[in-house]
């Protein structure tokens, strides 16, 4: 495991924004239930669980799962303690929101999900991949990676922030896969205010991991592990890769909060 310390006056390659900044300027894809735009809100505005807004506001967002395609392991992120929302909890690789505004552009059409393409989503990835991970964009080609379906959830930060959170997540999160020959390969520079720690992991590690108490998990992976990557996704990691067997562009799937850590 590699660590990185945190702090909330540090910074990394220039950026001095704080995690609080990036909250308020960072601009997300406002969402209705059929996941088509209709507006943008502020990164901060649409995490935040109120009166008004119970369960904040729905808007777009990505989940990165990068494996070594040699030792099939996958790369993990415990997310930093200055993190807002969601701080200490182990994830996958990068988990993030494309933005309103970008070049290029973020914002994926119907048709984009309905043919596959997602460009949108895979550009913000790679965006956030660099930012968070330190790893370049050329190590990233948008082509290899795979668009497999959308989940739609929300989970309030009790975890954190306790029973009364005023954070949380309402998503509709786009699942992208995307295998590198070998992490060896890879340049991997976490972002200490962002991630605290990465972890390449196999299938029966993360088991493991999950079995494990004393650690967190955020409830996106947890869902997402239990609904398909653990039993289906992973255990036939070529053929997800190569073929369409586990694409499901049309469905929109709806969870309420996981069970548990």
């Amino acid at each position: 495991m590699t660590s990185a310390t945190t702090g909330t006056t540090k910074t990394w390659d220039g950026n001095a924004m704080s995690q609080e900044d990036m909250m308020k300027k960072d601009t997300v894809l406002v969402l209705d239930d059929d996941d088509n735009v209709i507006g943008s809100a502020s990164k901060k505005l649409s995490h935040q669980f109120t009166m008004e807004q119970p369960r904040a506001i729905l808007h777009r967002a990505f989940s990165v799962f990068l494996f070594d395609e040699s030792t099939g392991e996958l790369l993990l992120q415990q997310r930093a303690s200055t993190k807002i929302t969601f701080p200490n909890v182990w994830t996958n690789t990068c988990c993030s929101h494309p933005l309103h505004g970008m070049e290029p552009s973020e914002v994926d059409q119907p048709k984009d999900v309905a043919d596959g393409t997602t460009m949108g989503a895979k550009e913000a990835a790679i965006r956030k991949l660099d930012h968070e991970l330190g790893i370049p964009s050329e190590q990233l080609p948008i082509n290899n990676f795979k668009f497999l379906t959308r989940l739609h959830y929300w989970a309030a930060d009790t975890v954190t922030h306790g029973p009364d959170s005023e954070w949380g997540e309402h998503e509709i999160d786009y699942v992208l896969f995307l295998c590198v020959p070998s992490k060896s390969d890879l340049t991997v520079k976490p972002h200490p205010d962002e991630v605290d720690a990465v972890k390449w992991v196999t299938r029966q590690g993360l088991i493991d991991m999950m079995e494990d108490k004393s650690l967190l998990f955020s409830p996106w992976f947890r869902l997402i592990c239990k609904k398909w990557l653990l039993d289906s996704w992973w255990k036939d990691l070529k053929q997800t890769m190569t073929t369409d067997k586990h694409c499901d562009y049309t469905t929109i799937h709806c969870f309420d909060p996981p069970e548990g850590k």
